[in-house]
């Protein structure tokens, strides 16, 4: 059962910022509810000023909980549009009521709404709201199983929010991307969304969407096994979400928290957590959170030898979850009722519970396969879809063709010649399909890389050419005794740990737009100005080197908290001119060279633990910024260079 309580709880946390953060544009507790109201009733206000605060009234007092209030708000903003003339105002109503029916769960309506608002959107210019329609609809396509059109409406509305910078909605899309990965069970890939909306929800202090990402993060750890990891995240999004009073993300993170420790055999811990979940369930009056917990704690409490107070709680949460009707719920209580009558002896009861759970369980299992096979209708009928369109392309080509060529054949024989054509069209495009996926992949994996613009060049020449930069910043960073760590430690864990490492300074090179370069063993090499001069800024390289070393004193926090080893991290940084290009013919890379390098690899060496060691060079374009502190280091011998001016940055 507790497997089967933390999939729920887990659920229920991937899909919270895709079904509940569709749309709203502000953020938790920014607006009173009670004002937005007055200036709707407000007859003598502008047609946008009523609509924008209906909207907002709408979502913020009923979006979490009352679904049908959500359609009541949306028909009258449709009847006040719709009375004014204002089509892009219909498509909010619209949009609204979508929200409304994705509260209720009933996807199917809510794409038709949303289909028609994105038109309206799209004839009034309104490229947002188009952005945000398309987020919602792929979200309801992925309700429905659909995960072909989620992506390509998800993938639309992420291109629109870049395009406009739109921080913010990128960060929530690129969750919804994420939670459309994790569902198809491809953990690397979600990891991967979720880490990219974590750096932008950070720089964003949008601490509701950094709780939720932080979450589900912990969610892929402990799916992983990685429950150290795991909790020391949950706590992170435990703290973040009693900050902001996120109840429902709250009670997710202590149930799935508590299941961690559960699994571990750790059972007063996961019962204190799960009592908390209880408690919180009771105080908000959320009747499913109050179920879900009251059977955690049943379960814990008969787990330790206490089946009386198991019995107890057991019983009052079937009793809700039948009084809503939740089969999930129902499932699991009557699992953890069968095991504690069996227990205590009483086998007519325990019959009755089983048989329930039984029925409950093939209830769920028999939802469950209707969503797998709507899934592969859904995907079926997309690619014959697509197929059917190329073939139809190529026939009305194939028959001008042969028309001209071949204008006096017998009408029976270009029948037959045209059948042929069309079942070679269809292995044609087959093979063309199958050949167009593979050339997306190696596109990716060809960017994954190297720089785009370098990648493009490859492409369209067979070569790319190397090229000279006055003003590059190179970053080189190297761990303090690795190698006597890496004799403490086993070869997984040691990879385990640079892996977390890289994996953050990757996050943090994509926020300042710097182009990491490589890794040599455990050192880290990236540099700003190039291949695109305009990006990474000497100050950009600086803040990114400074992130890296908070990231670091953070991480070493946590692993002296669990009594593991640590790493400990120089930084240095120069600024001059390089040569940059591809080297190799097989694997190849994109790599720098220069004494530039040199520089920076010395100015890593010559530094200490925890600091950012910066050149005279660096330090001559970066001094004049106000949010750095220099310490002067006077002149510091540096291998093969003789002494050079070096300096400490730190945060002013």
């Amino acid at each position: 059962m507790a497997q089967n309580a933390y999939r729920r709880a887990a659920r229920r946390t991937i899909l919270l910022p895709a079904l509940v953060l569709l749309w709203m544009p502000f953020a938790r507790g920014q607006y009173d509810t009670d004002s937005l109201w007055s200036v709707w009733a407000d007859g003598s206000r502008t047609v946008d000023a009523r609509v924008e605060a209906l909207d907002l009234f709408a979502r913020h007092r009923y979006g979490r909980t009352d679904p049908d209030s959500v359609l009541i708000c949306a028909q009258l903003m449709h009847d006040l549009a719709v009375s004014r003339g204002a089509p892009a105002h219909q498509g909010k109503a619209l949009a609204l009521r979508a929200s409304g029916h994705l509260g209720k769960g009933e996807a199917d309506p809510a794409i038709v709404l949303l289909d028609s608002a994105i038109a309206l959107f799209e004839a009034a210019g309104t490229e947002q709201d188009v952005m945000r329609a398309l987020n919602a609809e792929g979200r309801a396509h992925a309700m429905r199983g659909d995960l072909a059109r989620a992506t390509e409406g998800l993938t639309r509305a992420l291109k629109i929010a870049e395009a406009q910078n739109d921080s913010s909605m990128t960060a929530r899309i690129l969750g919804n991307i994420g939670a459309m990965y994790h569902e198809r069970g491809d953990l690397d890939h979600a990891m991967d969304y979720y880490q990219r909306r974590l750096v932008m929800a950070e720089a964003l202090d949008q601490k509701d969407i950094l709780g939720e990402v932080i979450c589900n993060m912990a969610i892929i750890q402990y799916e992983r096994g990685e429950n150290e990891m795991a909790l020391a995240n949950y706590a992170r999004a435990l703290a973040l979400s009693r900050e902001i009073g996120h109840h429902g993300l709250t009670a997710n993170t202590l149930h799935n928290m508590a299941t961690v420790y559960q699994s571990q055999g750790r059972l007063p811990q996961a019962l204190e957590l799960f009592e908390q979940e209880l408690a919180l369930g009771i105080e908000i009056g959320d009747e499913a959170c109050e179920s879900s917990g009251r059977t955690a704690v049943a379960e814990t409490q008969f787990l330790m030898g206490e089946p009386g107070k198991a019995l107890t709680n057991a019983q009052k949460s079937l009793e809700l979850a039948e009084k809503n009707g939740d089969i999930m719920l129902i499932r699991d209580a009557a699992q953890v009722l069968f095991k504690v009558r069996k227990a205590m002896g009483n086998g007519s009861e325990a019959l009755r519970m089983h048989e329930l759970y039984i029925a409950m369980r093939d209830s769920v299992k028999s939802e469950e396969n209707q969503a797998a096979m709507l899934t592969q209708k859904f995907q079926y009928d997309y690619e014959k879809k697509e197929a059917l369109l190329l073939v139809e392309q190529e026939k009305k080509d194939a028959v001008a063709a042969e028309t001209i060529r071949r204008k006096n054949v017998q009408r029976n024989a270009f029948i037959g010649g045209f059948g042929l054509m069309i079942l070679l069209a269809g292995v044609f495009f087959t093979q063309r399909n199958r050949i167009g996926r593979e050339k997306a992949r190696s596109e990716e994996l060809l960017l994954n890389i190297l720089p785009e613009e370098v990648a493009d060049e490859l492409k369209e020449k067979g070569h790319a050419d190397a090229k000279h930069f006055d003003t590059a910043t190179i970053l080189f960073t190297d761990f303090k005794g690795f190698t006597q760590l890496s004799e403490q430690v086993s070869p997984a864990e040691l990879v385990e740990e640079l892996n977390t490492c890289f994996k953050a300074f990757d996050g943090i090179m994509g926020k300042h737009r710097i182009e990491k370069i490589k890794t040599i063993g455990d050192a880290y090499m990236a540099a700003g100005g190039l291949p695109d001069p305009m990006h990474g800024s000497p100050a950009e390289v600086v803040r990114a080197a400074l992130e890296m070393q908070e990231f670091m004193a953070a991480y070493k926090a946590q692993r002296e908290a669990e009594g593991r080893l640590f790493f400990q991290m120089r930084v240095g940084i120069h600024t001059g001119p390089v040569i940059a290009g591809i080297v190799g013919v097989k694997k190849f890379q994109y790599d720098i060279w220069g004494d530039t390098v040199n520089t920076a690899s010395r100015m890593e060496s010559s530094g200490e633990v925890g600091q950012v060691n910066i050149s005279e060079a660096t330090y001559a374009l970066v001094k004049d910024e106000a949010t750095f502190t220099f310490t002067p280091r006077g002149k510091v011998q540096a291998k093969g260079k003789g002494e050079m001016e070096m300096y400490f940055v730190t945060p002013a």
